[in-house]
């Protein structure tokens, strides 16, 4: 029995999508995409009367169905998922004799047979796929800018479709711009031509042959530039961050490189990068032949380019091979960063491979401890139903998939073993979409010798069983141990004893090295404040550019409650709206109580200039905390945020 994706309205077992061709024109005035998009859609068993399709927030002008005008009707709007569209096919039993209908043939559709549904639709300008922004939120000033971001259930606030990684499909797309901007998809170049229709435009067109699931349907708009580096790769920005950009990620065809030695053929032929604007709610985002990536990447010091390895991994584990409902997230994100870190222990050597595990065993750690040991979004595989898809969003897929996955191949023989079944695995279900079930039959046939061993895995344990694994994998610590000794004498410092640490003690350390120091910092009771002082005057961690340490590091300085450190967090909150940093920062600043009150009315100035998620669980958790409070129940915040 196929499994249901409970976060869609759409019912692919009745007729599945197989391609989609999308004609849009994008208005920066009322910040609303206009358009039709055709779905060339396969009926999945005879006598189809009608078809669902999923929108959210979408205005629906018209509907064909092979070239006839077809009856629809937008349901009842569900709080999150949105409204189904449902279409009455034109062609199907109408109030004539049925065996009149039955003799024509042509006009009744048939298991395997092609329909092409042809939606005039436009979105609403508070799509939550889309963010708009004036030319003065941009780093020019002087062109708008517009970036979509559909994972995981948001393609359908941008255009009509079966929103669900169960169905894969290639796509082509005609896209209408101002003629002074590009424009962008997740999706090969395909030329650009006037717009005849209006001589201040131009229209791009794209196209994506690789089938895919719609939620790495992505599309860009702004004045953006690019530089070549590497054969099949150019890297775009705004003119002001491109130079500093294709610095920073140099290092992005040798990780491709590394990727098909270790799993085969990049199969989608470009590997674009785009840096977004600071407010991209995400590290990266693996949108085919286009990867999005914040500008928070850039260090300065290529230190940050374990994100890129990590969305090139994507392409073959999450692209090529996807989860079939988000219930089975983990089976993106755990195979993702595994690969992640097998690029970068061929880039960096094997001990700095374990070095980024252990620091990601200590991510799930924190993680849990925030959730909660008993909660449910910490099992490895979730029960979504009724669950808001972005609520559910953790690092517990990534880092606890990983732990499972560098468990097994400690336990089954090895690196060179594990990544042979990992290969094997992307080539039995490339272009597909699995659950896992699916994964776990497989790996019992590859390692078919090793059945002994698998059925001693507490596979219960692991997959439905929230909080930490009850097996830890073996690290090698020769990384991590000064990072570990440095923690703990912070830790165990008395006031007498800050006089003894100085600069000298973290000038060995690596960035990595610094990240895991202050990780595991937080891991324990807060800091008395006098150590953060004495820190900064030792350490200057003020100064650091690297995102990933001074998010560590103010949100270290604001659990210690010190004032002096509230302007700095409030300001990196607010100047960048990754999610991982973001919620954290204003947890902890609300948690404060000298900086409460600052917490919320900075919230509220900004709300408008963050992206729809972000303003939207920022809002909700807002609303709930204060009816805790209300109610005299302890605050607890919420999730420690990945990627």
């Amino acid at each position: 029995m196929a499994e249901q994706d409970t976060s869609a309205f759409a019912a692919p077992d009745a007729c599945r999508a197989q391609h989609l061709r999308l004609r849009c024109r994008v208005d920066f005035a009322a910040r609303t995409l206009r358009g039709d998009a055709a779905l060339t859609l396969r009926g999945q068993r005879d006598g189809l009367r009608c078809l669902v399709l999923d929108t959210k927030d979408l205005q629906i002008h018209k509907v064909t169905v092979n070239g006839e005008e077809a009856k629809f009707v937008l349901g009842k709007r569900h709080s999150f998922k949105g409204s189904p569209l449902e279409i009455t096919l034109p062609f199907e039993l109408r109030s004539w004799d049925v065996a009149i209908c039955a003799m024509d043939m042509r006009r009744s559709t048939k298991k395997g047979q092609d329909i092409i549904v042809e939606v005039t639709f436009e979105t609403s300008p508070k799509s939550s796929a889309l963010q708009w922004f004036t030319p003065e939120q941009t780093s020019g000033k002087k062109h708008p800018f517009l970036f979509s971001q559909c994972q995981a259930a948001h393609c359908r606030a941008l255009l009509p479709c079966q929103d669900t990684p169960s169905v894969k499909m290639t796509y082509y797309a005609e896209v209408s711009v101002p003629k002074e901007l590009v424009a962008l998809m997740s999706a090969k170049r395909d030329g650009e031509m006037p717009d005849p229709e209006d001589v201040n435009r131009k229209i791009y067109r794209f196209s994506q042959k690789v089938p895919i699931p719609s939620y790495l349907i992505a599309l860009v708009v702004g004045a953006l530039e690019s530089r070549k580096i590497g054969p099949r790769t150019l890297v775009w920005a705004e003119k002001e961050l491109v130079d500093k950009s294709a610095y920073e990620f140099t290092e992005t065809e040798d990780m491709l490189k590394i990727a098909e030695d270790l799993v085969g053929p990049y199969v989608w032929e470009q590997y674009d990068l785009l840096v977004l604007p600071p407010s991209f709610p995400y590290g990266g985002m693996e949108n085919p032949c286009l990867t999005f990536v914040t500008p928070t990447l850039l260090a300065g010091d290529k230190s940050l380019s374990n994100v890129i390895a990590h969305e090139i991994s994507h392409s073959w584990t999450g692209n090529l091979v996807t989860n079939k409902t988000w219930d089975h997230f983990w089976l993106n994100e755990g195979h993702t960063v595994y690969l992640e870190r097998r690029i970068g222990g061929r880039l960096f050597g094997e001990q700095f491979r374990h070095f980024q595990a252990l620091g990601g065993w200590r991510e799930l750690q924190n993680t849990i401890n925030t959730l909660g040991e008993k909660n449910p979004f910490t099992n490895l595989v979730l029960d979504l139903n009724e669950v808001d898809t972005d609520v559910a969003y953790s690092s517990v897929p990534y880092e606890k998939g990983f732990a499972l996955l560098f468990y097994l191949e400690q336990l089954l023989g090895g690196p060179d073993v594990f990544i042979g079944f990992l290969k094997a695995y992307i080539q039995q279900f490339a272009y597909k979409s699995i659950v896992t079930e699916d994964w776990k039959n497989f790996l019992y046939s590859y390692f078919k010798d090793k059945v002994d061993i698998l059925d001693k895995v507490d596979w219960n344990a692991w997959m439905n069983t929230p909080g930490m694994p009850s097996v830890k994998p073996k690290y090698d610590m020769t990384l991590s141990n000064a990072c570990v000794a440095l923690s703990q004498k912070w830790i165990k410092a008395t006031e007498s004893d800050l006089r003894s640490f100085s600069s000298a003690d973290v000038k060995e350390l690596s960035s990595h090295q610094l990240i895991e120091f202050l990780a595991l910092l937080l891991l324990e009771a807060p800091l008395p404040v006098s150590h953060v002082k004495r820190m900064q005057e030792v350490y200057n961690f003020n100064a650091v550019n690297n995102s990933e340490i001074r998010f560590r590091w103010l949100r270290l300085c604001i659990q210690a409650k010190w004032e002096e450190a509230i302007p700095l967090a409030l300001k990196m909150a607010t100047e960048q709206g990754r999610m991982k940093f973001t919620r954290p920062l204003f947890r902890d600043l609300y948690n404060f109580d000298k900086s409460q009150d600052q917490a919320i009315s900075t919230f509220q100035q900004h709300r408008a200039f963050m992206h729809p998620v972000t303003s939207m669980l920022e809002k909700n958790w807002l609303q709930c905390i204060e009816k805790l409070k209300l109610e005299n129940f302890s605050l607890v915040p919420e999730m420690k945020l990945e990627n």
